[in-house]
């Protein structure tokens, strides 16, 4: 998953700012979209489940870029955001959990038995949420979707599964 956990935040506190990007990416020709999920359950029950578009960019590097310019404008205290970069075909390129000036790219699966693997700890992980919030550990349950999201995330579309390890290890 990733490298170093990252804590879990109580939400009930301030909620994150989400800074504008100020610029002209919104060409839809571009290939890279860099999105933030939207996890509410207003979203969901709304039918606004759908990635928020931030903006698009011609090269895997400026989306990462700004992915980490958006995480520097996060409040130190607000629960990290799940942003994940998508090709023009809404594929996943490359996700990770931004939060206090840095995103903490996940590592995607490198083989199909990897990513059954990661399907079935994340399907457990919201098992087990299920669970937790029917026992009434509202706190619990929040914790275990976002480690069950932070291992979707690695689940990188197999065409950029490859491309997407050489762009962490040479942003490392």
């Amino acid at each position: 998953m990733l490298d170093l956990p990252l804590p879990i935040l109580p939400t009930s506190g301030p909620r994150c700012f989400v800074p504008p990007i100020p610029s002209g990416d919104t060409d839809p020709n571009h290939p890279f979209a860099l999105t933030l999920s939207r996890p509410a359950p207003a979203d969901l029950m709304s039918g606004r489940a759908a990635p928020l578009v931030l903006a698009r960019f011609a090269t895997l590097a400026e989306a990462m870029q700004r992915a980490i310019d958006h995480a520097e404008g996060i409040t130190p205290n607000a629960a990290p955001q799940l942003l994940a970069i998508l090709d023009r075909d809404e594929r996943l390129v490359l996700a990770g959990a931004a939060s206090d000036h840095a995103v903490a790219w996940c590592h995607p699966v490198t083989s199909a038995a990897e990513a059954r693997g990661v399907v079935a700890e994340a399907s457990q992980l919201r098992a087990q949420a299920g669970r937790a919030a029917a026992w009434g550990e509202p706190d619990l349950a929040r914790r275990l979707r976002h480690r069950a999201d932070l291992l979707d995330a690695r689940l990188v579309d197999p065409l950029w599964r490859a491309f997407a390890a050489r762009a962490l290890q040479v942003a490392a």
